[in-house]
């Protein structure tokens, strides 16, 4: 008899692995806390600059559309007398200083001779438009509202155009107002008040990224093409994401297109700043769970001496009445502590026959046991399982041809070998992570998780193939029909997606049979 009295008592042991459990356990939760804190703040400050973009964009195309407005009403009012000149000149000056929009305005004739202006200090009344925008403007006869430019001026700014029509539909001219990029305007007014006081900041870039609206005057006209969100808002999209700037700084970042131009809106906050409150969330939920930490330690702990009182007791009764057994890996465990020693030996034969049985009971609950491949009762546990989680998945069923033929003809021996041949061929073919199943006499099904139909079909007509062109046990080819069939696609439940299935392979049969089906989609 070994002695035993050196190995580490399991009340010790007890004690010692709750402690390490609940240190464990908390650094866990604290560390989990923080990475909730963390990703619970970025969504917060991702949503909540997406919508802040989104309305933002709302209020500059308003405000935008309001503005082609004001030039229609001027366009209209003006359209019969443009030989006006005291209404031309007040119909500029009404523009510029009573909308406050623009920071410059023109109206010219269809030849791109401005005939009036304002503010007049510019003295741009009784010039050309030459720039290419102005005269594309002038040239499209269609409202609109360019990207930014550089005017003769040498100024950069972007023009709303509205085209001069006659009460009869005679083209005269333009009404131009422009915005000055560098200098106030709109987005000024509009933007300017909506900057949240954590970090945050709004800017806008026209179609080619550039800045054409900053806080930061110097950041105008800056080249962002590069800028993930920028390309997004190129595309059409809007959204939210987490975006890293030129300087290498994460930024969560809310943006949305502009109907009106081909410009975008974009809203970030640096990540940095959005997380700043996590350390101190942290922090307030380790004070509010120490207290409760102590009280289950010292709980836990008075459990654990209880519970090992027995085990102790059982021990040292058992020491000297277990016989000495084998088995296979119970055996070979490192029992380094006293009563896991003592224990071991009287559970090992026990344990041994268990087992044994279990694997029986098991296989005969889940294996058929002529093919030795999954059987129906487990295909029902597993197809009900991914259905439930809402996994997509494939069925391949498949029935040999004209088996009833070979029974009749060979004998239900050589079926049954038939049968087995075939789930060979099976099993090689598919792919580990498939399942094969008997369904019933000479019916199989496949199930093939994450799989679509046409992928199904490739693995089926491979399958096929190999059936066919490899001698069967009654001296030559074998061949089936199979029908396939997709969950969710084709049908809501795995009842309706096997009987979709055994429709498909109905199908194949009628076809003449020796072939493979995909199910019609089905409404359910």
């Amino acid at each position: 008899m070994h002695n035993l009295s050196g190995k580490l008592k399991l009340k010790y042991l007890m004690i010692g692995l709750i402690i390490l459990a609940f240190l464990l356990s908390l650094a866990s939760s604290l560390y989990s806390s923080y990475q909730r804190s963390i990703n619970v703040l970025e969504n917060q400050t991702l949503e909540k600059n997406r919508v802040y973009a989104l309305k933002l964009s709302q209020i500059v195309n308003l405000y935008l559309d309001q503005s082609l407005q004001v030039l229609e009403y001027s366009a209209a009012k003006i359209a019969d007398q443009m030989d006006n000149e005291e209404l031309l000149n007040y119909e500029a000056s009404r523009l510029l200083y009573q909308q406050n929009a623009f920071n410059s305005v023109v109206i010219a004739n269809k030849n791109g001779l401005m005939l009036a202006g304002a503010p007049e200090k510019n003295g741009l009344k009784g010039t050309v438009i030459t720039s290419e925008v102005g005269t594309q403007q002038i040239k499209n006869q269609v409202p609109s509202i360019s990207d930014p430019f550089r005017a003769t001026t040498g100024k950069l700014l972007v023009t709303v155009s509205y085209p001069i029509f006659t009460s009869n539909g005679n083209y005269q001219g333009v009404v131009n107002g422009s915005i000055y990029i560098h200098e106030s305007n709109f987005f000024e007014s509009i933007l300017g008040e909506h900057q949240y006081q954590d970090g945050s900041n709004v800017y806008v870039v026209d179609s080619n990224g550039k800045i054409i609206y900053h806080l930061v005057k110097s950041r105008l006209g800056v080249d962002v093409s590069n800028n993930k969100v920028v390309q997004r808002i190129e595309e059409g999209d809007s959204g939210a994401q987490l975006v890293t700037n030129q300087w290498d700084e994460e930024m969560l970042a809310g943006f949305s297109p502009l109907e009106k131009a081909n410009w975008g809106v974009v809203v970030q906050t640096p990540h940095e700043v959005a997380i700043n409150s996590v350390g101190n969330q942290v922090l307030t939920t380790f004070y509010f769970e120490l207290p409760l930490l102590i009280i289950s330690i010292i709980i836990v702990l008075l459990l654990a001496a209880k519970i090992t009182k027995p085990l102790q007791q059982i021990a040292t009764l058992t020491e000297n009445s277990i016989n000495e057994s084998e088995m296979g890996n119970i055996n070979r465990l490192n029992a380094w502590y006293y009563e896991a020693s003592q224990i071991k030996k009287a559970l090992i034969q026990s344990f041994s026959f268990l087992h044994g049985q279990v694997s029986i009971l098991k296989d005969e609950n889940t294996i058929d046991p002529l093919t030795s491949l999954t059987n129906r009762r487990a295909l029902d546990t597993v197809l009900h399982s991914w259905t439930v989680q809402g996994k997509m998945y494939s069925v391949i069923m498949l029935d040999i041809d004209h088996f009833k033929s070979i029974n009749d003809t060979y004998g239900h021996a050589v079926g049954d070998d038939v049968l087995k041949f075939l789930s060979i061929q099976m099993r090689t073919t598919v792919r580990e992570q498939d399942l094969c199943c008997r369904y019933g006499g000479e019916e199989f099904i496949i199930l093939l998780p994450e799989t679509g139909v046409e992928e199904a079909y490739d693995i089926a007509e491979h399958l096929r193939k190999n059936v066919e062109g490899t001698t069967s046990p009654i001296g030559k080819t074998v061949t089936f029909s199979a029908g396939i069939a997709g969950f969710p696609k084709q049908a809501g439940n795995s009842k309706k997606l096997i009987e979709v299935a055994d429709n498909a392979l109905y199908e194949a049969k009628k076809l003449g049979r020796n072939r493979v089906v995909i199910a019609k989609e089905e409404l359910f």
